[in-house]
């Protein structure tokens, strides 16, 4: 057994500028230094390991089989996803069918501001809502690219889309999660994060369309924008408030694209923006096509929503574990790992045990509406073997990238350096609902996911809050809410981002596009959880 520690040289200071180390070199590496995502995850890494074995003193051993246990999850399953989503694309873009489906979804409506909010913001939120996992940024920016959005764009946009409905994402995962390490009431979590995100996912969707073209020319067309935010907040808060968390986004993402549909039929800009600079291609909204070819463009991403939707239902996912999801713990690692206080209450031992769910993971529904979609459009079963080939071989530098993107969140959190930053954050006294709300955002740019952020800090959050006599469920959701930011800002992300749109090697470029409006959005929701805190009553809107 090995306890981990958070002040290895004594001098708290020192310990985190230590701990921060692997992060400053994976964010310098691809944001000053442009070096390619795969080269500077791997800087990255063995920085991490290098932190947890010489200052943590983390057997190496230990600290490597972290490692291999964050790659593997890497790969399955979010670069399974990747993968199949991907693969997706290609098959209809190969067949023409893509160009259609661009331009019926130009024919909603030709102003270039519409078309993202509609692909990046509505339906990002549903595949957000049924998978996660990248799945949203992976579909929408391959959409957008298609659109002639340039691939920093369609990168950098479908990122800072993908916030607000991260937090219920892949049918409420973060929050059950988020309960367990806790110990708090699920409901009163999904109610709290329902109470403090509707504000921001009515502000987010103007925040979307200024990064795209500027405040004048958002104000041209803020109906509309006000009408997809407010139709996604008000079922998010009423879901999460009365119902739970595993609906909230596929119900708010239904409304959000209804109403925003309906709303556009009988409003039109009074100077639309069909153009855009740097387009990559153009798209002719107005060219006619039959509804057989339209219905037959759409076809795949109907399978492929239906077969997330499935796939993301826990019915199914118990059906298909049955058949085959063998458990399998990582000798040497597998509770040999304790974290103590003050991260936690009371000592507890970190299991470490790989879930091969390889019938019920996300991308294996995603890679049977492809086959599935691939057949119907006329491809043959050595076609799609082919395609598949190919497409693996495009991704393939991306998926080492996560895999080693994964390895580091994998070995700072065995190893007890991210505890380290995040107790750095605790002890700002009371600004704590503000820092607090950063050590969310911390553990999504750390992790790529709200729910391993919620998994690694909700036991301090609560404990810290409880020190500090703040209510636990406040500073739990704060964490929840605050890592959805974080969400446009973690390398994970950026790598699937331009896997997306073809654009990697390009990393670099996206991250700076994005890391001012991930923290000024972190920091507008601390503003809100402070205010939660000291100026109005914690049941502000609570049913």
């Amino acid at each position: 057994m090995w306890s981990q520690v958070y002040d290895p040289f004594g001098n708290m200071a020192l310990s985190t500028t230590i701990a921060a180390l692997p992060v400053v070199v994976l964010l310098a590496s691809i944001g000053i230094f442009e070096l390619r995502a795969h080269v500077a995850a791997l800087l990255g890494l063995l920085t991490a390991l290098a932190v947890a074995i010489l200052a943590h003193g983390m057997p190496p051993a230990m600290a490597g089989l972290a490692a291999l246990y964050g790659a593997a999850y890497g790969l399955l399953p979010i670069g399974w996803i990747i993968l199949n989503v991907i693969f997706l694309y290609q098959l209809t873009s190969e067949k023409g069918d893509f160009a259609i489906l661009q331009r019926s979804i130009a024919s909603v409506s030709d102003d270039r501001r519409l078309q993202l909010l509609f692909i990046a913001f509505c339906l990002g939120a549903f595949f957000e809502g049924a998978a996660g996992f990248g799945t949203p940024v992976a579909v929408t920016a391959a959409m957008l690219i298609g659109l002639g959005f340039t691939p920093l764009a369609a990168s950098g946009l479908s990122l800072i889309a993908n916030t607000a409905p991260v937090a219920f994402g892949a049918l409420g995962t973060p929050v059950v999660a988020l309960a367990g390490v806790t110990g708090l009431d699920l409901h009163e979590l999904s109610g709290m994060i329902g109470r403090q995100l509707p504000f921001f996912s009515v502000l987010v969707p103007f925040w979307l369309v200024t990064a795209f073209v500027g405040f004048r020319k958002m104000l041209e067309v803020w109906p509309p924008i006000l009408v997809a935010g407010v139709s996604f907040a008000i079922p998010q808060y009423l879901v999460s408030n009365f119902h739970g968390p595993w609906l909230v986004d596929i119900i708010a993402a239904i409304v959000s694209m209804a109403s925003l549909a309906l709303f556009l039929r009988v409003w039109r800009p009074a100077k639309p923006m069909t153009a855009m600079p740097n387009a990559t291609t153009a798209v002719e909204a107005k060219a006619e096509h039959k509804q057989s070819d339209v219905r037959r463009a759409w076809m795949p991403w109907l399978i492929l929503s239906v077969f997330v939707f499935l796939w993301g239902t826990p019915q199914v996912r118990a059906e298909l574990d049955g058949y085959f999801a063998p458990k399998l713990a990582v000798p040497g690692l597998h509770e040999l790992v304790q974290k103590v206080p003050p991260v936690v209450a009371a000592p507890r031992i970190e299991p470490a045990v790989f879930n091969f769910n390889v019938l019920s993971a996300t991308g294996s529904g995603i890679l049977i509406a492809a086959i599935v979609s691939g057949l119907l459009l006329g491809y043959s079963v050595g076609g799609l073997v082919r395609m598949y080939a190919r497409t693996l071989y495009l991704v393939r530098y991306s998926l080492l990238t996560i895999a080693c993107m994964l390895a580091i969140g994998f070995t700072t959190r065995y190893a007890g350096t991210d505890a380290t930053l995040g107790l750095a954050l605790a002890s700002t006294g009371w600004l704590y609902p503000l820092f607090g709300t950063y050590i969310g955002w911390l553990g999504v740019t750390l992790t790529g996911s709200d729910t391993s952020s919620n998994v690694l800090f909700g036991g301090l959050q609560r404990v810290t809050a409880e020190q500090l006599g703040i209510n636990p469920v406040l500073m739990a959701a704060a964490n929840s809410s605050g890592g959805v930011m974080g969400k446009m800002m973690d390398a994970q992300s950026i790598v699937v981002a331009s896997t997306a749109t073809r654009w990697y090697g390009h990393e670099g470029s996206i991250l700076r596009f994005v890391a001012f409006h991930s923290i000024a959005l972190a920091t507008l929701v601390g503003l809100l959880v402070l205010g939660q805190a000291y100026l109005w009553p914690l049941t502000l809107l609570a049913p």
